[in-house]
């Protein structure tokens, strides 16, 4: 316990100190609230807002992670495809680079056309498409990036397919995954905020934000950031715990152990 303190220590006192010197140099320099608020005012706004901020961070949560599973799904299955058939890596490839060329804010009025402005469902395939290219990627060059003499060996000993893959190419591909889902944990909660600007529920963190900002309420658009930067880490933190579940024996799980 003592040692994963000190391992946190250095990220506590720097996080403590900026909102110390947030605090100070607003009041200080007297700089106008509507510029910048106080972390104290924004404090006092997210206890008063709770229970509207609450609801709209978990409708924002709902949208982020409904649309990180789709994404995980499609990108998965995309990846065993490119890897399995010749045929597909050259034809789903260009296709999939081409999608994360295009910027999401180019995405994001087409599937509120397609699935409506208030639907959820624009938001999680606005996520979705954010999700699948890292996943899908990162997925491939795993699957690819087995040891030759690993893969050898399980022909000598007349291992099928199915078992190579299994006992050789999935561990070999779970780092590069897991990377993939924490970038994946990250940009979900972005393309959830990014969709809500362009229209939704009243009741969804970027709305929220959007509105505050409008009417100059500028403590509580900060108050829901907060939550949104709350619950990206929080999303993170949880791919992480399951990354030490799944592969423990991998060097970069043990050398950050406590």
């Amino acid at each position: 316990m003592t040692d994963r303190l000190r391992q946190y220590l250095p990220a506590i006192a720097v996080f403590v100190g900026g909102i110390v010197m947030w605090e100070l140099v607003v009041r200080g320099l007297s700089i106008q609230r509507f510029l910048l608020p106080p972390p104290t005012d924004i404090a006092a706004t997210l206890i008063e807002q709770w229970p509207r901020l609450s609801q709209a961070g978990i409708n924002t949560l709902i949208e982020a992670i409904g649309g990180f599973a789709i994404g995980l799904a499609a990108g998965v299955v995309v990846a065993l495809a490119t890897v399995r058939f010749a045929f597909a890596r050259g034809a789903l490839m260009p296709f999939a680079i081409a999608a994360n060329a295009v910027p999401i804010v180019a995405f994001a009025p087409i599937m509120n056309n397609w699935f409506g402005v208030t639907s959820p469902v624009s938001k999680m395939m606005i996520v979705a498409v954010l999700v699948f290219f890292p996943v899908m990627i990162n997925t491939v060059r795993g699957l690819l990036s087995a040891e030759p003499a690993a893969l050898e060996m399980m022909r000598s000993y007349a291992a099928s397919e199915v078992q190579t893959f299994r006992k050789v190419r999935v561990p070999a591909a779970l780092p590069f995954f897991f990377t993939a889902l924490k970038v994946g944990a990250t940009l979900s909660l972005i393309g959830a905020i990014v969709g809500e600007y362009f229209g939704g529920s009243n009741l969804v963190l970027g709305r929220v934000i959007v509105e505050s900002a409008s009417f100059l309420r500028f403590s509580e658009a900060w108050a829901a950031i907060v939550i949104v930067s709350a619950m990206g880490i929080g999303f993170y933190l949880v791919i992480l715990g399951i990354e030490r579940l799944v592969m423990p024996w991998h060097a970069s799980v043990r050398s950050t152990a406590p």
